[in-house]
């Protein structure tokens, strides 16, 4: 062997060692850095019951957008000082976007206009007139009510009294949804009373009164989630109470009440996609964070759905997404 030879073979598992300590050292082959989004989603309840298929949106579009989601509940029922008192709280503590579900908007909508926030937020539900308020994303709350108010009006005798129960005019998009159907209800000949939750026994209370010696039938429309869960269980609760009822109507598609739906306890559903506005509020929350974009008001389709349309594919795939 030359002296040459000697040489390389001394030579060359040296450059083999400085190449495996270069490449491992991510010297020379950059690894690319995952990025992860910590957002924090602050809701309307203080229990997450009511966001089933909002949350599979969410987890789906967390893990896709590599984002660390931090899902947020109230302490308090109704309280919407203390919701924007976590949204501060989460902003301080590292949250690079926030997404709001609104327990008063209107209340909500006043007082953010005052916040300064320092990351971007996307509100479910209309848009609120902050700079940092990127995107709303909802359906059209006045149209969900005119849709419940026209299902009714089409599948009942004109002349009859419709109940309407609702947590307050104040709670949610309620407002909306209730001037929608009252609209339509007023304009096909039905009468319209409210029944706001002013007592734990206020649903309760008005149902019993209709086994009283002369009571008329009614119809009940509940217009949020929670009323109309609650009054579901209360009709379901007695084989009496359903029949004073004419048919339960509302709006909301949580599994407990599809299972009510489909059980004939409720008669029909008002319906948006909720995976779909849990899908894009993370994904306009990471839009946000990267490119600041324009402000922008998502618009979701909502439908009117009876017993027989559940097994429809089209409504099976909003009603129960796959994770």
């Amino acid at each position: 062997m030359t002296k040459q030879e000697k040489i390389l073979w001394v030579i060359l598992p040296v450059v083999l060692v400085i190449l495996f300590l270069l490449s491992s050292t991510d010297l020379i082959i950059k690894e690319k850095k995952t990025v992860i989004y910590p957002i924090s989603i602050i809701i309307s309840d203080t229990s997450d019951d009511y966001f089933v298929n909002f949350r599979k949106g969410v987890d789906k579009a967390a893990e896709e957008y590599n984002v660390d989601v931090s899902f947020i509940t109230l302490y308090e029922k109704g309280d919407q000082d203390q919701q924007l008192e976590l949204v501060k709280r989460e902003i301080n503590d590292g949250a690079l976007a926030v997404v709001l579900v609104p327990v008063k908007p209107e209340e909500c909508a006043k007082k953010m206009d005052d916040m300064v926030l320092n990351c971007p937020a996307v509100i479910v539900g209309n848009l609120i007139p902050n700079e940092k308020v990127k995107s709303g994303i909802a359906p059209d709350f006045e149209e969900e009510g005119r849709k419940l108010g026209q299902a009714i009006a089409r599948e009942n005798s004109p002349g009859k009294p419709v109940w309407i129960f609702m947590e307050g005019l104040d709670y949610g998009y309620n407002r909306d949804i209730y001037a929608g159907a009252e609209s339509e209800l007023k304009n096909a000949g039905f009468t319209v009373k409210i029944y706001k939750k002013t007592m734990e026994d206020t649903f309760r209370k008005a149902i019993e009164g209709l086994v009283y010696p002369g009571s008329e039938k009614v119809i009940i429309a509940a217009i949020d989630t929670k009323s109309l869960d609650e009054t579901a269980e209360i009709i379901a609760g007695s084989p009496v109470y359903g029949s004073y009822v004419d048919g339960l109507y509302g709006v909301g598609s949580t599994t407990r009440l599809l299972t009510d739906l489909d059980n004939g306890v409720i008669k029909g559903l008002v319906i948006s996609d909720q995976f779909d506005a849990g899908y894009r509020s993370i994904e306009k929350a990471v839009e946000s964070v990267h490119r600041g974009f324009q402000k922008e008001q998502i618009v979701l389709d909502s439908y009117y759905i009876r017993r027989e349309d559940l097994r429809e594919s089209k409504f099976e795939k909003i009603l129960y997404p796959i994770d």
